[in-house]
């Protein structure tokens, strides 16, 4: 059954410019639908900037994610939440309580709700996600994942979204997994053909194509810190799971895949490891770079904790080490996905005092690329250990950012490019030729 109720009231109305959260359950499979949505607004040309939020990675507990729009290029969150897709019956008063006045519910209005559970100064747009993939599905796992798409195809509607856009993008996002490609389009489709029936399509807030994108890319800053691995020469990783970093170890394993390997004999040309604790990852790092590799570890605040006693070792041995710190709420194992910048003393400072270390923070993916590649080079130069500190926003969620360059030299390159001749027509610095990018050792 269809609901959409209006108000008499002035109702949110906005081109380009509005924030969308969804209010999922982890381990839904709502992420990928999540990200497309994100990703179909930056193939229209939109700026958009996307934020998971979640208290844990515990399966059954509650997530959002939450998408700015904004055509000015605003990347920060504004506050505020003009449209809530409410998935997640736990949170609902919650995320309920989060729109603004005049703002848009969209939830699955399959099984009915009284009165008591909305609000009269919103616009409340129910559809029978559930009633839908019943229908469709017999398998239970099947039910739960297309509903997502399904929600993607009713969005697609409402807010106007380029449709071929998302498709394009399924279709990317399944390459080389074809059989699931069609699925996924008819289960977009199944949305967006009942939103168009049965509901009034376009909302006030809609989305235009416009050219404000670029060339800028959209990736997380862990992706990017394990490409600048990569770039920077690393062979050997050694890591112990922990949030927010383990991620950085992932994408290095699948970066090396592609670039280490031998074109002929297909053989690894990198090592890889697992250890059992996060002792056991900085002392195999430690010793790879006595033998000569390039190695590093990722982890975050409690491993800083843990490894006090091998960095000092690395420091009075002068033995290069990269570590990269995810920065969490540390070193406590209770506030494993708030984000913080809370390990700056302890990396500093870390072994048990006289060590003073080198610290880079990135501010975006762009630079985590960037100071990725430079850890390796100053910790090889240095002969000691190097701190990349991140931290969870940075790491584990997607930004819009400039395209990578390598090394402090190929950062200041570009932005030489963007702001050197009004510099110079201001007369505020010498000219500057031939500026290049840092060479990175492949």
């Amino acid at each position: 059954m269809a609901s959409q109720s209006s108000l008499e009231t002035a109702v949110i109305k906005s081109v380009n410019d509005f924030v969308v959260k969804f209010a999922n359950v982890n381990g839904s499979g709502s992420a990928s639908a999540n990200a497309l949505f994100a990703k179909s607004i930056l193939r229209m040309g939109i700026p958009a900037s996307s934020r998971n939020i979640f208290p844990s990675n515990i399966q059954g507990l509650p997530t959002w994610y939450e998408v700015r729009i904004s055509e000015s290029g605003h990347l920060g969150r504004r506050g505020g939440v003009d449209m809530m897709v409410a998935m997640n019956p736990e949170t609902w008063d919650q995320d309920l309580a989060e729109i603004e006045t005049g703002g848009y519910l969209f939830y699955d209005s399959t099984k009915p709700l009284p009165p008591s559970k909305f609000r009269d100064d919103i616009t409340v747009i129910g559809a029978p996600l559930t009633a839908i993939c019943n229908r469709e599905y017999t398998d239970v796992r099947q039910r739960q994942l297309f509903k997502n798409i399904i929600y993607l195809g009713a969005l697609s509607a409402l807010l106007d979204i380029d449709v071929e856009a998302i498709e394009k993008l399924i279709g990317e996002q399944f390459r080389g997994k074809d059989t699931l490609i069609k699925p996924n389009l008819h289960a977009l489709q199944l949305g967006r053909e009942w939103a168009l029936s049965a509901l009034d399509c376009p909302i006030g807030l809609r989305l235009e194509r416009v050219d404000k994108v670029g060339e800028r890319i959209f990736m997380n800053g862990n992706d990017a810190a394990a490409l600048g691995c990569v770039f920077g020469g690393a062979t050997v990783a050694a890591w112990y799971p922990i949030t927010p970093s383990s991620s950085l170890a992932e994408a290095f394993a699948a970066h090396c895949n592609r670039y280490r390997r031998d074109p002929e004999t297909k053989k690894k040309r990198f090592a890889i490891i697992q250890a059992e604790d996060e002792l056991a990852s900085i002392g195999i790092v430690i010793g790879a770079a006595w033998n000569g590799a390039r190695a590093f570890t990722a982890t975050a605040g409690p491993g800083i904790s843990l490894m006090q006693e091998f960095i000092g070792l690395a420091y009075f041995a002068e033995i290069p080490a990269v570590i990269f710190d995810v920065q969490r709420g540390s070193p406590s194992t209770g506030m494993p996905t708030r984000t913080q910048q809370a390990d700056i003393l302890s990396c500093a400072l870390a072994s048990h005092g006289d060590t003073k270390h080198v610290l880079l923070f990135p501010e975006d993916p762009r630079e985590s690329f960037a100071f990725a590649a430079e850890a390796l080079d100053l910790a090889d130069r240095l002969q000691t250990p190097v701190f990349v500190m991140l931290d969870l926003d940075i790491g584990m969620n997607d930004w819009l950012v400039e395209p990578l360059a390598c090394g402090f030299q190929g950062l200041f390159a570009q932005w030489w490019q963007r702001v050197g001749q009004d510099l110079r027509q201001l007369a505020l610095v010498d000219p500057v030729a031939d500026i290049g990018g840092a060479e990175c050792v492949e």
